[in-house]
């Protein structure tokens, strides 16, 4: 079963259990998920790794909005997204630790030959692909940073 069915299938689960807050995710997931399918030149497979990659943006979204509420003093609109943050990593893969990032960015490193902070367009570029879904574009950025400085 593809993420696209898993999604399909755990809202008729949320809407069983009564449970707003994951119904709400769920269905904000698969509106993207029917958004993307539906959109101008998209393809008429859509793979678990488009569905990944949304689900990621739709994470990092929940992030910066709880942050944003947490500065304003606004606890209650900032656990509304933490919440769904929660049901949204639940359809990611397992995250790196600091330690496997840093190992398979030393790794990627050592393949290109890259020696400079100025090729580090290079290692990104292997770096985003080869780690997509299993951690952040982010914390793969300030890695590459630290291992080239």
């Amino acid at each position: 079963m593809d993420l696209f069915d898993t999604i399909s299938e755990e809202i008729k689960k949320a809407m069983l259990a009564k449970d707003k807050v994951r119904l709400e995710a769920l269905r904000g997931v698969k509106k993207e998920f029917l958004e993307a399918k539906t959109a101008k030149g998209a393809h008429e497979q859509f793979s678990d790794e488009a569905a990944i990659s949304i689900i990621q943006k739709m994470v990092k979204q929940r992030k910066d909005s709880a942050e944003i509420y947490s500065s304003q003093n606004r606890a209650d609109l900032a656990d509304v997204e933490l919440a769904e943050l929660k049901v949204l990593q639940e359809f990611l893969p397992a995250q790196l630790s600091a330690e496997e990032l840093e190992k398979s960015v030393q790794e990627i490193i050592s393949r290109t030959g890259v020696t400079s902070i100025k090729e580090m367009g290079k290692v990104m570029g292997l770096a985003t692909k080869e780690l997509a879904g299993k951690s952040e574009g982010r914390a793969i950025s300030e890695m590459v940073k630290k291992l080239l400085s």
